[in-house]
């Protein structure tokens, strides 16, 4: 091969590890997602244990076919608690892990005497993340609730 020849090749391999460069430094998201795929507006809260105790907070106001980003940055529990309703249809997504909860945006500490603090009490639905970095939960019409992660 000529020096002309090593030149070009050089060149290919030096644009393949730019290119490799570039694309490593597009790193995946780290977050807690929820993706709405109904056709009506959703509001939602979750619920996890933080330094200050065991935390919820909402709502989220999530639009037909579109998702929003709870918490951002990689997950720092294992697990997290979800609660959604259904603003048209009053549909809701829940569990058996009472949380409290507030008519309007809200972040409360504790899951202690919700009533007497003011509060409501609702079911959240626990998701085990087996401590991923990121997690994705679909809200679907359907009964079964899916999860991604």
């Amino acid at each position: 091969m000529d020096g002309q020849g090593n030149s070009c090749w050089r060149g290919a391999l030096g644009a393949l590890v730019l290119l490799g460069c570039l694309w490593s430094g597009q790193e995946a998201r780290a977050d807690f997602r929820v993706c709405n795929g109904t056709q009506n507006l959703v509001g939602v809260a979750i619920g996890y244990r933080s330094d200050e105790g065991w935390v919820s907070e909402g709502w989220w106001q999530i639009s037909a076919t579109s998702c929003a980003t709870l918490i951002e940055g990689p997950l720092a529990s294992r697990f997290y608690y979800l609660y959604a309703e259904d603003a048209a249809r009053g549909g809701r997504w829940g569990g058996n892990v009472d949380m409290c909860v507030a008519e309007d945006e809200f972040k409360i500490v504790d899951v202690k005497n919700c009533f007497t603090r003011g509060f409501l009490r609702m079911g959240f639905k626990e998701y085990d993340t087996g401590q991923q970095s990121s997690w994705m939960v679909q809200l679907s019409d359907s009964a079964e609730n899916g999860e991604d992660n």
